[in-house]
């Protein structure tokens, strides 16, 4: 698989460091163990397009969000965290 990082380019996935889904809400701190427990070791599988983070470690340093097919890991888009944020704020507000 290969991901295409806004800064450097196309480059292989081992340049890339893969942490988890990028929607993942982190509990209060005030929250039960219940649910620092399933926000530690419990993750959704999904089957079909999904959102992940991942670092570019051999390269920029960047982190990033990629969303792809799960069952097929056709990549769908590679962004960088801060437009992914932004595209999710924009379209919170109605913004296109």
């Amino acid at each position: 698989m290969r991901l295409a990082c806004p800064h450097c380019g196309i480059r292989s996935i081992e340049e890339f460091v893969q942490l988890g889904a990028a929607a993942l809400q982190r509990p209060a701190a005030e929250a039960a163990l219940e649910a620092w427990i399933d926000y530690v070791y419990l993750r959704d599988n999904p089957d079909g397009t999904h959102e992940e983070l991942f670092q570019h470690l051999g390269g920029c340093r960047a982190m990033l969000a990629v969303r792809r097919d799960t069952r097929t890991h056709a990549v769908q888009a590679v962004r960088t965290v801060q437009a992914a944020r932004d595209e999710r704020s924009g379209a919170d507000e109605g913004v296109q």
